[in-house]
């Protein structure tokens, strides 16, 4: 029985540490958990960093990145602290507006500010910034629409959505195709278990990554966001990983 259960538990570590790796046309996508809202992204001979947050320590066994792509401008996205200690210099930032109007004390390779639903092409990658925000909109919402973006990375033929900090909006809702997804799910800044199960239901992605947990009375409760959905629909992969290593 002690060998049954120490097995159970090294399988389950193995399963929240995992770096992940996505089959494309071209090669694979291997998805690594940094921090919160953050990860990173290689492919082939790219790195891409989203949201780096924590510090360069979390990133020392990774390249410099070759792109980063920035959601919006609270603090646990556009992470100053930590850009300040990365090798950026030839690095290539994908910024909401709002963003690069912050980013003047840096010297960077070069900046491509996106609007929502504006897209660019990155070598080989087609990147497409999508509205983030609070639903009801309003002037005063922690995350108001046209201010952040959330991004779908077309990568090898596969469709990546990063939610950025939002509600279930229609924006989302409506997605098609779309191979990989990281959902966010914080009270009370972005959605709960039950809204966020509930929009990717409606839009069906093949794989979801629950991320940005974190909220003001601690960690969401993302069994609960993965029985929602898996009740529901058993066929959409929902990988929990660790995100929080510190806690």
């Amino acid at each position: 029985m002690k060998m049954l259960l120490s097995l159970l538990f090294l399988i389950s570590f193995l399963q929240l540490n995992a770096q992940d790796l996505i089959s494309t046309n071209n090669g694979e996508v291997r998805i690594t958990p940094v921090l919160h809202g953050s990860l990173i992204l290689s492919y082939n001979d790219l790195t891409i960093f989203v949201d780096p947050y924590g510090g360069a320590e979390k990133f020392k066994d990774f390249p410099p990145a070759d792109l980063i792509l920035i959601t919006d401008i609270h603090g646990d996205h556009l992470h100053k602290a930590t850009l300040k200690e990365l090798d950026i210099t030839h690095t290539t930032f994908i910024v909401p507006k709002a963003v690069a109007e912050q980013m003047d004390e840096f010297q960077l390779g070069k900046m491509i500010v996106l609007n929502n639903d504006e897209s660019t092409l990155y070598q080989s990658i087609e990147i497409s910034a999508l509205p983030m925000y609070n639903l009801p909109e309003s002037e005063d919402s922690r995350h108001t629409k046209g201010r952040g973006n959330g991004y779908v990375l077309t990568i090898g033929g596969k469709k990546i959505y990063i939610s950025g900090d939002t509600e279930d909006i229609p924006e989302m809702r409506n997605l098609k195709n779309i191979d990989v997804a990281f959902i966010c799910m914080n009270l009370p800044y972005t959605m709960s278990v039950e809204q966020a199960a509930d929009a990717v239901l409606a839009f069906n992605p093949s794989i979801v990554y629950p991320y940005h947990f974190r909220g003001k009375d601690g960690l969401a409760d993302v069994e609960a966001f993965k029985n929602i959905v898996n009740k529901n629909n058993s066929s959409i992969d929902i990988r929990l990983r660790n995100w929080y290593p510190e806690n």
